[in-house]
């Protein structure tokens, strides 16, 4: 099996290019690597191997956006896997799905390699834009694009202390969010959400960097789950996100939760989008946005089974 490593030099602000040199020593099987450039990058390599007639296994090195790219070029090819090492910043993909520790562990994949299918999420505007883990608008999409943007933050990122200013984003955007109004409709159900902090589309379980936001999300179900905060006080906001990172949130009656293959979503205010944590433009106003499983499935390796003989 042909191994390909996609590294994204900017994952793990800016620390995943240190790692990789550190990790590429320790590889004792053939392999290529390609360090991404730009933007979509990934995706393009991925796609271009779809024309590869030996099985590929494509390795990210980065990431949940750079998971997401590798996805979205290999979907639908039965002769590509995608596994990963985790060097990204949040590597909520590396929670909820199959991933190598070292370079021991492809070793032990390659002598008896195991995939499954994973299902891709999807949401249609005037583009298809697919996700791995999760799609959210609202409170925290915001909080994300104005991490990514702010200046200080790379600043930081030079002592490792970059999550400060996800602390300061916090609590300015907590200050100033300004709430709104969801309607939901699945097939011929319609329901209305008033005074909403966010909603999100999960795949799987986590988000946020570790945060357990669908508890019972599954990737191979062919359904995605859509959660909804809404009528929390700001106080009591901050007290339901520190519950999120152990499921537990999913008990207040402010934390709507709901399973089915397709969800359409209108808000009335064009509040900030997000696709497994990168910046996703906005919603657009009173537009209904439709987010489903998509067509497309995508071949995970399947390690759980071997790490634990």
């Amino acid at each position: 099996m042909k191994v390909v490593f996609i590294i994204n030099p900017a994952a793990g602000n800016g620390n995943a290019l240190k790692k990789w040199r550190r990790f590429e020593q320790t590889i004792p099987f053939p392999f290529e690597a390609v360090v991404t450039e730009k933007k979509g990058h990934a995706t393009s390599v991925a796609k271009e191997l779809r024309v590869s007639t030996e099985k590929v296994l494509l390795v990210g090195f980065g990431g949940d956006g750079t998971l997401r790219e590798i996805i979205a070029g290999a979907a639908g090819a039965e002769h590509l896997v995608v596994g990963a090492v985790p060097a990204g910043s949040g590597n909520d993909f590396c929670r909820g799905f199959s991933a190598f520790s070292d370079a021991e562990s492809i070793v032990r994949f390659l002598k008896s390699p195991g995939y499954i299918k994973k299902d891709l999420g999807q949401f249609s505007e005037e583009a298809r834009a697919y996700f791995v883990s999760s799609s959210g608008i609202g409170f925290d999409a915001e909080i994300s694009v104005l991490v990514n943007r702010s200046p200080v933050k790379k600043w930081l990122n030079q002592f490792r202390a970059g999550k400060i200013v996800y602390v300061l984003y916090v609590i300015k955007t907590l200050m100033n969010f300004e709430r709104f109004q969801l309607t939901v409709e699945n097939g011929n159900n319609r329901q209305v959400f008033d005074n909403v902090w966010f909603a999100t589309v999960s795949n799987q379980p986590y988000f946020g960097g570790g945060m357990k936001i669908s508890p019972h999300s599954k990737a191979d179900d062919g359904l995605v789950e859509l959660t909804v905060v809404h009528n929390l006080s700001r106080l009591k906001l901050l007290f339901v996100f520190g519950t999120v990172f152990t499921g537990t949130h999913t008990r207040f009656k402010e934390v709507a939760q709901m399973s089915r293959p397709e969800f359409r979503l209108t808000a009335n205010k064009a509040v900030f989008r997000h696709i497994d944590g990168d910046s996703a433009g906005t919603m657009p106003i009173n537009q209904t946005v439709t987010y489903a499983v998509s067509k497309q499935y995508w071949q995970s390796v399947n390690i759980e089974q071997k790490e634990e003989d």
